[in-house]
């Protein structure tokens, strides 16, 4: 027992199940990504905060979403990279807690981000004339400061709580290393953990759907009372963007945690399901909110423009 709660105690990760032949394509397509969110999320950010004509409350709710990215893959890749690198499916467990907290803390903040863009969009939309004064500097600053430190709150209580159990295991039957398969390491009584994860998990649904339930709606009575097809056709559009890219994660992420209570769902499709969470919105983010965004993309293409041909 004393060696199964050792912090240095190597885990064994299950993983892929991946022929010998397509190690290397793995491997390639990994850090091929992994430098492509990398590349993508850098310009984002660096674009944001260089301009000062985005300096505006949407672009600065904006902001946090590739600083979130950004921490979600960088604690899955460079694990992934290595033990595709290596061919090894070994972590010390010190290494897993860590790069399972800041996992959880990707997935959280990311839900809570896009929730308060939704509110954002709302006020914009249906409180036009206030919207410089409900959305000022310091209402954004408390927006923001509300979604990292309950997140860091909720998920070190989380961690917290799971620290506290002993281990008699030492086999983690995912990908990458999160609460519920370190939880499945523990041989003592995990029904409180199961109690808090169940209910951090219903609190953050109730609040982020209910609110993007909300807001939506009143968002489409707003634009359909609106007279103007073009300012109606435009809020839609931007408003439609934001509700996919919620819509797509939310489900990836839910059917993840449903799948490990249901025996039933093979093991590949939750392996599956888990990677496309941690892959799909760190690399379509910037992408969407970049391209689709006409004063961020104008400016991204400025300050390409700037690095390439300095004057």
């Amino acid at each position: 027992m004393n060696n199964f709660s050792n912090e240095s105690f190597l885990l064994t990760i299950q993983g892929f199940d991946i022929p010998s032949e397509s190690i290397l394509p793995a491997f390639l397509f990994a850090t091929l990504n992994y430098m492509i969110i990398l590349f993508c999320n850098l310009i984002l950010l660096i674009t944001i905060i260089v301009n000062k004509s985005l300096h505006q409350p949407m672009y600065i709710l904006l902001l946090n979403l590739p600083i979130n990215d950004l921490m979600g893959s960088t604690a899955l890749y460079p694990q992934l990279i290595k033990e595709l690198l290596w061919d090894t499916r070994t972590i010390q467990f010190s290494a897993c807690v860590t790069q399972a907290f800041f996992i959880h803390m990707y997935i959280v903040g990311a839900v809570f981000i896009l929730t308060a863009m939704a509110y954002d969009r709302y006020v914009a939309i249906c409180r036009p004339m206030r919207y410089n004064t409900i959305m000022s500097n310091t209402h954004i600053m408390k927006i923001i400061s509300l979604v990292w430190l309950s997140n860091i709150l909720m998920i070190a209580v989380l961690f917290i709580l799971l620290l506290r159990l002993p281990r008699c295991r030492s086999l983690l039957t995912h990908t990458y290393c999160d609460n519920p398969s370190l939880l499945q390491l523990v041989c003592g009584n995990t029904a409180i953990n199961n109690i808090y994860g169940l209910t951090t998990v219903a609190f953050s649904q109730v609040v982020t759907v209910g609110t993007f339930v909300f807001t939506y709606l009143q968002i489409l009575i707003a634009c359909f009372r609106n007279k103007s097809s073009d300012t109606r056709s435009k809020a839609l559009q931007t408003c439609a963007t934001h509700l996919i890219v919620f819509i797509i994660f939310e489900c990836l992420g839910l059917f993840t945690i449903i799948s490990y209570r249901l025996t039933d769902i093979p093991t590949h499709i939750r392996q599956f399901s888990g990677v496309a969470a941690m892959i799909l919105p760190p690399t379509l983010n910037p992408i969407i909110y970049g391209l689709r965004t006409k004063e961020i993309r104008m400016n991204t293409l400025k300050l390409l423009k700037q690095t390439v041909y300095p004057s």
